[in-house]
């Protein structure tokens, strides 16, 4: 996965990775799995915690939760997991959520 911003219309084409075009991630909301995939958001005092799924998402080595991102209006937040881990993540601000997303390494891009 790569982060890629850009601001041009005129110079920038497709980008590529080992010569083959890059797809943009549309994340998910409603699918097969959903209940172990959308992130859900707590408010708390200082911050949002954020926990994977209604039914906990598994954190073994050939799948699990990547990361989870709270996006708000001035700032991206994103906590990277490994497996084992438990898929959930505290962030330490009171900004407005605009968005929380949660990565699964085989079923991709989940929006909460």
């Amino acid at each position: 996965m790569v982060e890629f911003i850009a601001n041009c219309d005129t110079c920038v084409t497709t980008p590529l990775c080992c010569d083959v075009p890059m797809v943009l991630l549309e994340a998910k909301t409603a699918d097969q799995g959903k209940e172990k995939h959308v992130p859900v958001l707590e408010k708390m005092d200082g911050g949002y915690l954020v926990k994977v799924g209604d039914v906990p998402h598994p954190m073994l080595e050939k799948h699990w939760i990547s990361f989870i991102e709270l996006r708000t209006t001035t700032a991206v937040y994103r906590k990277f997991l490994k497996p084992e881990e438990t898929p959930q993540t505290f962030f330490a601000t009171d900004e407005n959520v605009v968005e929380v997303l949660a990565f699964c390494n085989i079923h991709g891009l989940w929006k909460g």
